[in-house]
């Protein structure tokens, strides 16, 4: 369980969570990439969110799973700061906070509310519907269930950016934000190195334009 936070008080944050793709991580994502399975997309037949479970579950064996807060909190303490926590959650629910939004390099205030939560939303880095057309069908429902809520797999982000990306992969979608485009595609082929789901041609060829140029830079 997080530690509490008395009386609605700001909460520690930490260093940020993702730091910038040094070229030798680049290069090691390169050589994960390479190891992908290159196949089509697979029918979406049969998809359904359901399939990976509640949402935001916290009955997971990854990080930040079974610490007795939703996954949806637990990234939001993660991810931004000056946070403040609910009194009487046991320091699990945002009540505000302050993101440094890495799809579009911009800073947004938090206020958690019916009219307000949504200017922040948890992304599946690689959404749930892409992840179901390569290979994600095939797992076992716990290890979707996991996929859905692996804090390498999410991240909080501005809500209309996440909302225009939909369920695309990597050849369709890149962050606005050219400075973190290393960062994303490499954090993708981290998830689809853990879960053995595979890549398009298209979407490696995109994946391997972008990585090639971290690992060139100084």
């Amino acid at each position: 369980m997080p530690g509490s936070a008395a009386g609605g008080a700001t909460a520690s944050s930490g260093p940020s969570p993702v730091p910038p793709l040094t070229p030798a991580l680049a290069r090691a994502a390169l050589s994960t990439l390479d190891g992908l399975p290159v196949k089509g997309r697979a029918p979406k037949t049969g998809y359904d969110r359901d399939a990976y479970g509640p949402a935001w579950s916290d009955d997971v064996d990854v990080s930040l799973g079974h610490n007795g807060c939703d996954t949806r909190n637990d990234v939001l303490r993660r991810d931004l700061v000056a946070e403040r926590l609910k009194p009487g959650t046991h320091g699990c629910v945002v009540v505000s906070g302050t993101l440094a939004d890495p799809y579009t390099g911009r800073s947004i205030t938090f206020v958690r509310g019916r009219a307000t939560s949504a200017k922040v939303q948890i992304d599946h880095v690689v959404a749930l519907g892409d992840a179901w057309v390569t290979g994600a069908q095939q797992l076992t429902a716990t290890e979707r269930r996991t996929l859905a809520n692996d804090p390498l797999n999410l991240l909080a982000v501005d809500g209309p950016t996440n909302s225009a990306k939909r369920d695309a992969d990597a050849a369709s979608w890149l962050p606005p934000n050219k400075a973190y485009r290393c960062t994303y595609v490499a954090r993708q082929v981290a998830v689809k190195s853990r879960y053995r789901l595979w890549v398009t041609a298209a979407e490696k060829a995109q994946i391997a334009r972008v990585l090639a140029g971290c690992s060139r830079a100084r």
